[in-house]
């Protein structure tokens, strides 16, 4: 009978002792991803990593080939071949995975530190745009659901542990080519276009994103990493539409042109405001413009067609199951008509990164990982 009873109490002190390093090693994890560098995107289908895929919205890439090169050889709802851009900056700071979509079921507990991405394909820095697309996560919303995963992550880690993870965190926001794309020059005679001048346009797109910037730095971001657009006349879908004698379209590079140097200058104005570098402005125009007037140096074939579509350059309509596909995604700079191959994204990592002040102002992203490593 003692023989039992010290079994049966030898057996409950295993348990319990078992119990509490499962606890302490839960616990390790949770301080552990605390500890790391959360990462959190903003922003349209560029960085969108399937947000959409929870919405009644047709700016969805939920169905093949859309990640034919992914892991898993599925779509995931990135407008890519494989990894996006935000993938890739994930990798490159030594997280574990990359953020999920904030409409993501499985984005809970521990997964909440790691960050989360709140970009939606289809948004532009206006709500007017991208209206065709009826039901995506426009900018103030998705600054709305940073706050609320602000409240969320307080629950798991407590309120001043939150704050400080949102502080120290990196964080990716990418719109303003749709203001362009997908409203002002989305039909003739637009009601923006008649409202504005593209110089006054431009002036007021500039304005309405600084309100948005400040609101995030008010909901605790510090390090902000802010893409400028692309060379919105020499995609695939622009070659095809309004290019001429081959050419890219005059008119959506003069939006360009336009749009990213005021942009640049007004991060700046930011900063000197707040008396700090908050935001990092990345001239992706010239990195894609790079790799568009001489493909050849990266290992493309070409950077006006695109490896999904059809039509000329394959510029036409969606990338679906009937368009044509390139057998080697590596030689394309272009995955569809509008967005970039896993390989051009690379390319575009790489100088936000180690670029010149060339590509980024005021410095490339393994400068301030650097910088804040020393103060962390």
């Amino acid at each position: 009978m003692s023989m039992a009873i010290a079994t049966s109490s030898a057996s409950v002190a295993m348990r319990s002792w078992m119990m509490i390093i499962g606890i302490a090693f839960a616990l390790g994890s949770i301080v552990r991803l605390a500890e790391a560098r959360a990462f959190f995107v903003f922003g349209d289908s560029l960085v969108d990593s399937g947000n959409n895929n929870y919405l009644a919205t047709t700016a969805r890439a939920d169905a093949p080939p859309y990640g034919i090169d992914f892991p898993t050889h599925r779509p995931t709802g990135r407008f890519s071949n494989g990894f996006n851009i935000p993938d890739i900056i994930s990798q490159r700071i030594g997280q574990s995975e990359a953020p999920l979509p904030y409409l993501s079921p499985e984005l809970n507990g521990q997964r909440l530190l790691i960050g989360a991405n709140f970009a939606s394909a289809g948004i532009g820095i206006l709500n007017d745009t991208g209206i065709q697309f009826v039901n995506i996560i426009r900018m103030f919303r998705q600054l709305d659901y940073f706050a609320e995963y602000q409240r969320r992550v307080s629950a798991v880690i407590g309120a001043q542990q939150a704050r400080q993870l949102v502080n120290r965190a990196l964080v990716l926001i990418t719109v303003g080519g749709n203001d362009f794309v997908n409203n002002y020059y989305l039909v003739p005679y637009s009601a923006r276009s008649r409202q504005f001048t593209l110089p006054n346009y431009v002036k007021y797109i500039i304005s309405e994103y600084r309100k948005l910037l400040m609101r995030l730095y008010e909901l605790g971001a510090r390090r902000v990493l802010v893409t400028g657009t692309g060379p919105l006349g020499c995609v695939p879908a622009e070659l095809a539409l309004r290019g001429s004698n081959g050419g890219c379209s005059a008119e959506l590079q003069r939006a360009t042109s336009l749009y990213n140097p005021q942009l640049e200058q007004m991060l700046q104005e930011i900063n000197r405001k707040i008396g700090q570098t908050v935001f990092i402005a990345a001239n992706t125009q010239q990195t894609h413009m790079d790799f568009i007037s001489n493909p050849q140096a990266y290992g493309f074939t070409t950077a006006k067609v695109a490896c999904c579509g059809q039509g000329p350059n394959n510029g036409l309509g969606l990338c679906t199951a009937l368009s044509n596909l390139c057998p080697n995604r590596q030689l394309y700079a272009f995955w569809d008509p509008f967005h970039p191959s896993e390989k051009a994204n690379r390319l575009i990592v790489e100088q936000i990164f180690s670029g010149s002040t060339n590509y980024m102002t005021p410095m490339n992203l393994s400068t301030v990982m650097a910088l804040d490593s020393l103060t962390s």
